[in-house]
């Protein structure tokens, strides 16, 4: 039965009242620019005291570069390929890595925190003059940190501990043969912070490398190391302490871990 045309008005009058008045694209667009300042459980979100979601940040590709400068940089001070006095600039030693000079002065600055060199305004970096009184400092303070970390560890960890150890000093045994400075220092270095590292104590381990990694910067006047029969004499201490820890001879341990340290290998 079709509606009368009386009953056409009323009816849609009841369906407009059924749907919600559509407010204009300029009050939406006001209602929004309110809403932006104002907190989410003001605006009507369910917040449930969720943190806010970080937006991601890009990707920097940038550090890869830097730290293969940064690691060219310290072989270059271990072998005394950068001479100490001598000013170095970024570009200069850009084109001869064959980078920008960007991540070279970043990798130097790095290098100026360790000490390692100075900034020379205007012209570049200098590396540092260190004399035999520094590298004597740096054996003591060496000694005084880690001898008795290596004795408490001499008592405390386990033969079998001290044995999976044994491919580090084998390591450096053989980069000490190969006679090269650079590899053996970090075969040291690998050496030292494996065995502080059982410690469990981080900041022990990254304030001793750090004093470990200046005392193998030789002093300005001095051959860039002490030759390979020096290296090899250092190494074969590594494997003697090893054994001497693996054994549980306490006496022994006390008597080679002083001696090593005297040195500051």
């Amino acid at each position: 039965m079709r509606p009368s045309a009386q009953g056409a008005p009323e009816a849609e009058t009841a369906a407009r009242a059924r749907v919600p008045a559509q407010p204009r694209a300029a009050d939406v667009d006001r209602a929004r620019a309110r809403g932006a300042g104002e907190p989410a459980a003001a605006r009507g979100e369910h917040t449930h005291g969720e943190p806010p979601v970080p937006r991601p940040r890009p990707q920097v590709q940038r550090s890869s570069v830097r730290g293969q400068v940064l690691d060219a940089l310290r072989t270059a001070l271990v072998t005394g390929e950068l001479r100490p006095g001598e000013v170095y600039s970024g570009p200069a030693l850009g084109e001869r890595f064959g980078v920008s000079a960007t991540p070279v002065r970043e990798a130097m600055q790095q290098l100026a925190l360790e000490g390692a060199v100075e900034v020379v305004p205007n012209r570049g970096f200098r590396v540092v003059e260190r004399g035999d009184r520094e590298l004597a400092e740096l054996a003591e303070v060496r000694a005084l940190i880690e001898v008795p970390v290596w004795l408490r560890l001499a008592r405390t960890v386990p033969a079998e501990r001290w044995a999976e150890l044994r491919p580090l000093a084998e390591a450096a045994v053989r980069a000490a043969s190969a006679g090269c400075p650079a590899t053996y220092a970090e075969a040291d270095r690998a050496l030292h912070r494996a065995v502080l590292a059982l410690a469990g104590n981080e900041q022990l381990v990254h304030i001793a490398g750090d004093l470990h990694r200046r005392a193998q910067w030789p002093p300005a006047g001095t051959p860039a190391s002490r030759g390979r029969a020096g290296l090899i004499a250092d190494a074969h201490e590594h494997t003697a302490l090893l054994d001497a820890l693996i054994a549980g001879d306490q006496d022994l341990v006390r008597t080679l871990v002083e001696e090593h340290f005297t040195g500051a290998h």
